[in-house]
């Protein structure tokens, strides 16, 4: 087995903006904008926007990377990049069907930070640290919030748990991020799973390729690589998240580190609810060797109602999309059903007729075909 390492890197102390700290991924997180007077000298926030910032400060922290702040545009308010981290004064509004922990994640977790909800699969909250805090967050409940972290005593509890239940096939690290964690804490915690007979895979999810693509390195590639195989599911909500340097960092990734990758969005009104864009994001992630994996329905968290889209308009969008790209790029539409009922598929419908010995159905043309029985 491993031997834990009790000590991690401390971040960048230089605070000057050159390329080369630019890069650099604690710079990164040591200098994201946390405040409104810091946000406002970057960009030109609305009067709307200030007052929302002040409101929903009170119910969930404010953090952006410089580098992905410098990807929303500056001056429009409707930026796909901008909405997804700016607070909107939508987040004040609780509707009482929403919930503070939809997925009901606390209620199954047996031990501080693992979820066991499903039979053969466990998910694992390693840290309460992102470089972004997105407004449409799942787990808004706890990220950014310290006493939410499980310590050294509660990962020794999770392998514990991990390994006397034969059951658990796979664990997912989950946060927060846990790409937040240094690269000997990461080969740690894969060398103890990877330790375990009965768990067939690992899984880590990290929307970190997408709002800190620096924190990709050489370094990290090899841990992930040492512990093949390993399955990275990141999180891709529009083009414009497609950068160069995720470009670069994504193949470096897939090349040095041997690493699967898939994405799992979200449909967000005003984002990305449109044929469309959908269509470019998903090419766009094939393209760089990401498998569009997940379409998620904005789950029902608490002050989310600005950014969910109705079901009925995400089918239509998806069945607009199925056939006009390739299957390869195309993800599944899921809810995961508030409540900690699980995620279940929302197929369009193209049967339109039973016979009596035919089906007819409407393909994506809308043309109608007879497959016979």
């Amino acid at each position: 087995m491993s031997t834990f390492p009790f000590t991690q890197t401390s971040p960048v102390q230089n605070q000057t903006t050159n390329q080369p700290e630019w890069l650099n991924w604690k710079w990164q997180i040591q200098n994201r904008i946390k405040t409104q007077e810091e946000l406002g000298e970057k960009i030109e926030l609305t009067p709307k926007e200030k007052l929302s910032f002040d409101a929903c400060s009170t119910f969930f922290a404010f953090s952006v990377t410089p580098y992905y702040l410098d990807l929303a545009d500056p001056e429009d308010p409707n930026c796909p990049i901008r909405l997804q981290i700016v607070p909107q004064e939508e987040e004040l509004i609780r509707n009482g069907f929403e919930k503070q922990d939809p997925l009901a994640e606390e209620s199954h977790m047996p031990v501080k930070g693992v979820t066991h909800r499903y039979p053969d699969r466990a998910l694992w909250y390693l840290s309460h640290v992102c470089a972004v805090y997105c407004r449409f967050c799942t787990r808004k409940r706890k990220v950014s919030k310290s006493f939410h972290t499980p310590g050294k005593e509660e990962w020794d509890q999770a392998l514990a748990y991990f390994r006397a239940h034969t059951e658990i096939k796979e664990v997912i690290l989950s946060g927060g991020d846990p790409l937040n964690l240094s690269d000997d804490r990461l080969d740690y915690l894969l060398g103890e799973l990877k330790s375990i007979s009965h768990i067939n895979q690992v899984r880590i999810h990290t929307r970190y390729p997408v709002t800190l693509p620096m924190r990709i390195d050489s370094s990290l590639c090899r841990v992930l690589k040492k512990h093949f195989p390993i399955y990275l599911v990141t999180h891709f909500n529009h083009p414009k998240e497609i950068t160069p340097l995720v470009k670069e960092r994504i193949a470096l990734l897939i090349q040095e580190g041997n690493v699967m990758v898939l994405n799992q969005g979200v449909l967000l009104k005003g984002i990305n609810d449109s044929p469309e864009i959908l269509k470019e994001l998903f090419y766009g992630l094939t393209a760089i060797g990401i498998k569009p994996y997940y379409l998620h329905q904005c789950d029902e968290v608490w002050g989310s109602s600005g950014f969910r889209v109705e079901i009925a308009k995400g089918v239509e969008i998806m069945k607009q999309i199925r056939g006009r790209i390739s299957g390869l790029s195309v993800p599944l539409y899921v809810v995961d059903l508030t409540g900690g009922g699980g995620k279940v598929p929302l197929p369009a419908e193209y049967l339109a007729e039973k016979k009596e010995h035919s089906y007819l159905f409407r393909n994506y043309q809308d043309d109608l075909y007879e497959i016979s029985y």
